[in-house]
């Protein structure tokens, strides 16, 4: 391999022009692909196809109309929604919500069709009709009437009657994604905009699955356009202070620009859909990529000084370092190849996008840079430099205590695997996006004053057709709508038999003693029929029964649930039914609940995923060590760091999210990077020079110890950066992946040299029958 790297440490900086050309062209010829890439905000994104919960509720979907909704929230300042200018406006909002793109329902206080008796007949009108004309008597009566009403209390009027909403049921055709939601969240936003000018003692606040749809697009453009250069000028800023010189700075901006472009033009050759995860990839690929471009620039500046010219000093360089960054790289693709274990589709596109960033970066680092930096002007400075000393007396002094280092970061790492399992799987979907994103705060408002943003939907089956009036399948729903009503993270529970209770009372002159369901099916159809008749168009109720009215959707509102008090409440619900309702028996479907489960799926994929890596980087990390001895070793300082840092988080914070699941995976190809070059210097002090092992840990700290502390800074720095998103799935990843990668560098520094001079007997065992089995390799 020294030949063979040798000779192409050559040829690119003799054919310096060709090896450019060449490069450019590649890069911009992949990037081009960029052209076909497109973005999704749909939430169903984070979900296979094969997903069960997905497949549950977009059958519950299929069979009743859709529920992604916008929720337009008016808060007079005054705080009194019954005053004929506050109707006024939610008769307007209303009716200006109609004229959305892609809307097929307004529900509104002011549209609410209220039944009321009129002698023997049944008159369903509006609940608010000229607003402005309305007396206190009539004002009054409407309060009443609103905050007796189950379907909209703390649903579309807050208890207090200080709140109220407007709720926009849209039907997306999913022809274009793109522009769709973002269609209907501009047409929302249009009206906030009126309102605010129009009624300017009024607040408006936006949330419901098309804001929460449009916030992951808003998250993305937010991460693209502030962490890529803010990570970029950081990374640049280290580069500079290492190398201390344009000419290796500026080769380095290259090298990172051509890997980003060419791995996000390889995706939309790949046809992938950006999604908030992925668009991390660019910052996670200029991350990685200042690494390869270090370690060769480093050595390449150390032979300059000792006096070879710079094409000669370059390919002495790329000698040395075209095996290690390989491998590397390598494994540091493995690690990222593995998220396509992962239950969530986006975390695919991350880790093959990734991936294919850092492949091109050892590309472009190995050709493109030797070539541009031998071409360009260049003085490096003389001199080892105030680092290089300080990596000297660091391997002195890590020798000199190694009997009490190696004890003390074992014990350290030990007690920080033994507090692992006192993480726990937790996450809160709405939460994904911190205050920066407009959807989080206005959403949180919502859930403090109004309503819940998380609802779970039950298909109630009666078994047959229009088995929906049957008295005893009315009373089991109703029965179970009262037992949900009662929980206390329940905050409003819509069900078909409030209508039915509702058309009973009215039928019965209004009397409230009559507030309960028909005794009769035949009488039950009846009066579902004739409120059918009465309604007018987009307020029917198909968001409640089927064609056939076999089954009723039973929905219910949650406040703000963790993921495991959400899967508490879907398992307590599950068991009341089995218990009390067995012949509607069902599961649960709806967005938290498959946020809730992907979290516990992710984790469970994650393991295979994790092994996968574990077991591939070993085996290269045997194969390019030419010992399994040596191998076995570096999985100490390849696990370790993963383990100490979830041991960290468990102390810190304790709960693992969506984000995490993906961490060691990720990382286990990042850390080894570090363990590779520090191991590939020592083996070379060993094998080639006869060094003993304490002198081969001095030359590695003085041949590579600088360009590790560097490159860890700068990958620290940069999953700092990432950890800086504004949405937590990202940023939780991108912080412990920044604690990782330091970690790994403590293992490395100050527990892997005690470890190979411990067992260097051991360890020399089997190199000493190697030296027999083959000539003895060439020296530097």
């Amino acid at each position: 391999m020294d030949h063979f790297s040798l000779t192409w440490g050559r040829w690119v900086t003799r054919y310096r022009a060709a090896t450019i050309a060449l490069s450019l062209l590649l890069a911009f010829g992949v990037a081009s692909g960029g052209q076909f890439l497109t973005f999704t905000n749909d939430y169903r994104v984070f979900f296979g196809s094969e997903n069960a919960h997905l497949q549950a509720f977009e059958e519950l979907q299929d069979i009743f109309s859709k529920n992604d909704n916008a929720l337009i929230v008016l808060a007079p300042r005054d705080g009194e929604v019954f005053t004929p200018e506050v109707l006024a406006a939610v008769t307007d909002v209303t009716d200006r919500a109609w004229r959305i793109p892609f809307s097929i329902r307004v529900d509104s206080l002011t549209n609410f069709q209220h039944t009321t008796a009129i002698g023997d007949d049944l008159e369903v009108a509006p609940l608010v009709e000229h607003p402005e004309g309305l007396t206190e008597i009539d004002l009054s009566r409407i309060k009443a009437a609103a905050l007796d009403e189950p379907a909209l209390l703390s649903r579309l009027i807050s208890p207090d009657a200080r709140v109220t909403a407007i709720n926009i049921t849209v039907e997306l055709p999913g022809i274009d994604e793109a522009t769709e939601n973002p269609r209907v969240a501009a047409a929302v936003r249009e009206i906030r905009d009126y309102v605010e000018v129009t009624y300017p003692n009024m607040d408006v606040y936006l949330t419901g699955i098309v804001m929460m749809n449009q916030a992951f697009q808003e998250a993305s453009i937010s991460d693209t356009t502030q962490l890529i250069p803010a990570a970029l000028a950081i990374i640049l800023l280290m580069v500079f202070l290492q190398l201390r010189g344009l000419t290796g700075t500026l080769g380095t901006l290259i090298v990172i620009a051509l890997s980003v472009i060419a791995a996000m033009g390889t995706a939309g050759w790949m046809g992938v859909r950006l999604t908030p995860p992925s668009m991390s990839a660019p910052t996670i690929i200029l991350t990685l990529a200042v690494a390869d471009c270090v370690h060769i620039l480093s050595n390449w500046l150390q032979k300059v000084r000792d006096g070879l010219g710079k094409q000669e000093a370059m390919a002495e360089s790329i000698r040395i370092n075209f095996s290690p960054v390989l491998l590397t790289s390598v494994t540091t693709a493995i690690g990222f190849l593995s998220l396509n274990f992962s239950d969530s589709p986006p975390f695919h596109d991350l880790g093959n996008i990734s991936a294919v960033g850092v492949m091109f970066a050892w590309l472009f680092s190995t050709t493109l840079l030797p070539a541009l930096v031998t071409l360009l002007p260049a003085k490096p400075r003389q001199g080892r430099g105030l680092i290089t000393e300080m990596m000297t007396r660091l391997a002195d002094w890590v020798i000199a205590h190694r009997r009490t280092l190696m004890p003390t970061v074992s014990l350290v790492i030990v007690a920080l695997v033994l507090v692992i399992p006192r993480n726990e799987l937790n996450d809160v979907f709405v939460r994904y996006f911190d205050e920066r994103i407009e959807f989080r705060p206005h959403t949180d408002f919502v859930v403090d004053n109004l309503t819940g943003m998380y609802f779970i939907d039950y298909a109630l089956d009666s078994g047959e057709s229009g088995g929906i009036s049957d008295p005893d399948y009315l009373a089991q729903v109703d029965a179970f709508s009262t037992w949900l009503s009662d929980q206390p993270e329940v905050m409003h529970v819509s069900t078909l038999t409030d209508v039915f209770k509702r058309v009973n009372r009215s039928m019965h002159s209004d009397d409230p003693d009559w507030y309960r369901l028909p005794e009769e099916r035949d009488m039950a159809a009846q009066y579902l029929l004739l409120y059918e008749m009465s309604l007018p168009y987009g307020l029917d109720l198909n968001n409640q029964i089927d064609v056939e009215k076999q089954r009723t959707r039973l929905s219910a509102t949650l406040e703000t649930l963790s993921t495991t008090q959400t899967l508490a409440f879907e398992q307590r619900s599950y068991d009341w039914m089995q218990e009390n309702t067995p012949a509607l028996l069902t599961t649960a479907a709806s967005p938290p609940i498959m946020f809730s489960h992907i979290g516990m799926r992710n984790i469970v994929s994650m393991l295979g995923g994790t092994t996968f890596a574990l077991i591939a980087i070993s085996l290269l990390m045997i194969a390019a060590l030419r010992s399994w001895r040596f191998g076995l070793l570096t999985l100490i300082p390849n696990i370790a760091p993963a383990a100490m840092a979830f041991g960290l988080w468990a102390l810190v914070d304790g709960e693992v999210g969506l984000g995490l699941s993906v961490v060691a995976a990720m990382t286990l190809g990042i850390v080894v990077d570090d363990t590779i070059h520090f191991m590939t210097k020592y083996l070379r002090a060993r094998r080639d020079q006869g060094l003993d092992a304490a002198a081969a840990v001095r030359y590695s700290f003085a041949t590579v110890g600088v360009a590790l502390w560097t490159t860890t800074l700068a990958l620290a720095a940069g999953f700092l950066v990432i950890s800086t998103s504004a949405f937590s799935v990202n940023a939780e990843m991108g912080l412990l992946v920044a604690v990782v990668v330091v970690l790994a560098l403590v293992v490395d520094f100050l527990l892997l040299p005690g470890l190979l001079i411990r067992f260097d007997r051991w360890l020399c065992g089997e190199k000493a029958r190697e030296s027999r089995e083959r000539p003895a390799p060439q020296t530097n």
